[in-house]
């Protein structure tokens, strides 16, 4: 943690900005997401299928326009796109704290989502442009902030709950009020397009979805984010098997939020000290993949949780590896001039690997217990990680990961 906090000093004032915009962004997320469903279903009333309706709306609204937002941030600026995106999740998330109607709760979730596709790609964009040579120390600083937003949210939003789901809200609300302003206030503007640089949305659009090299990686990568995400699906499912209960789930998100708080920055220093970039985001992909492989044998009780455990570390471990490097090289494939593009196109593929994953990893985990084929899922998501970290090093070996720096 102490060498986070001389990396975050050895920034210039907008990263360092950044940084606690982050922070800021997965504490207030993280206060309310995780009690939303159940104060929907017992504070507002709502049957399965609206609740089920108004979390779909929220990430359906922000994945889907990630491309949207990006295209924007490149166009209109990144600080007025993250201004915006904080602005709206102000008025969303205190309109979940302040409505019970259907319908207002349904415009709430596509405010919240919404903001997110305008501010995501566009901080990641921003800090890019402005990190220079350091994206990949950059990005591995921003990792350690994001983790602590995600510790901190979940201790702070179930404290406010012994006041009321609409404190949560509305104290979730203020902090991205009060980020709109530190934004507005002392984060300064980048250059954006002149007229004579714009070229229809259309044509970026295409020059993006075009661009071989950077289509090829996106692919590859899928996989990545369907596999991070069972840390929200497959492994808090096996921890409640395995009789973890509530309490065991939790102990493995701040396990994974500390392991992420403590060691990005040495591990990350590590990795660029002996690995090229594409070597260290292939070894992080076959770690998250051989994560699952502990989960594929049977253990008994008392040690039934082991498995999980070891997976939560690996998976973790492999994401540190594997992160900042990702996000300098999507960077340096878009070029100066449509870096919020090329994030809002991967963002909006990597929605789809969630989306796939989650499907595929729901269906093997029915089958399982249907067939008695309890390590299926887990094999298999092994071998999705280890084929993802094999397409990546072939783009590697191929020199697609680096030609792209001077092709635009």
């Amino acid at each position: 943690m102490i060498g986070a906090l001389r990396q975050f000093r050895s920034f210039d004032r907008p990263i360092q900005l950044l940084q606690v915009n982050q922070v800021g962004i997965n504490l207030g997320f993280y206060m309310l997401m995780p009690y939303l469903a159940h104060h929907l279903a017992t504070g507002a009333g709502l049957a399965a299928w609206a609740i089920g309706l108004i979390l779909g709306l929220r990430n359906m609204s922000q994945q889907g326009m990630f491309l949207v937002g990006g295209s924007l941030a490149d166009r209109l600026g990144y600080k007025p796109m993250i201004m915006m995106g904080c602005a709206l999740r102000t008025v969303g998330f205190a309109l979940f704290g302040l409505t019970t109607s259907l319908p207002l709760l349904a415009l709430a979730a596509l405010l919240t989502g919404f903001a997110g596709a305008l501010f995501n790609p566009a901080a990641r964009a921003y800090l890019a442009c402005e990190a220079g040579e350091r994206k990949v120390e950059a990005f591995a600083v921003f990792n350690v902030f994001y983790q602590g937003g995600i510790l901190l949210g979940p201790l702070v939003g179930v404290a406010l709950l012994s006041v009321g789901f609409t404190a949560v809200c509305l104290s979730a609300a203020a902090i991205f009020a009060a980020l709109t302003v530190l934004q507005g206030r002392y984060l300064p503007k980048r250059r954006v397009m002149d007229r004579d640089e714009r070229q229809p949305v259309l044509r970026d659009w295409k020059r993006a979805f075009g661009d071989r090299a950077f289509l090829s990686f996106a692919t590859a990568m899928i996989a990545s984010y369907g596999l991070s995400y069972q840390m929200y699906l497959g492994v808090p499912l096996e921890v409640q098997r395995t009789g973890g209960g509530d309490g065991g789930v939790t102990a493995l998100y701040a396990l994974s939020a500390l392991l992420g708080i403590a060691g990005q920055v040495r591990l990350t220093a590590w990795c660029a000290a002996r690995w090229t970039r594409g070597q260290a985001i292939t070894r992080g992909l076959a770690l998250m993949g051989l994560a699952f492989t502990p989960m594929a044998v049977a253990v008994s009780p008392p040690w039934s949780m082991l498995p999980a455990v070891a997976c939560s570390i690996l998976l973790t471990l492999g994401t540190m590896i594997a992160f900042p490097f990702e996000m300098a090289t999507i960077a340096d494939m878009a070029g100066d001039r449509l870096i919020g593009t090329y994030y809002g196109v991967y963002n909006l593929l990597s929605g789809v690997g969630i989306l796939a994953g989650n499907l595929l990893a729901g269906a093997l985990v029915d089958v399982a217990r249907s067939s008695g084929w309890a390590n299926l899922p887990w094999l298999l998501l092994a071998a999705a990680g280890l084929a993802s970290a094999a397409a990546v090093s072939r783009l590697e070996r191929r020199n697609r990961l680096t030609a792209f720096c001077t092709s635009h």
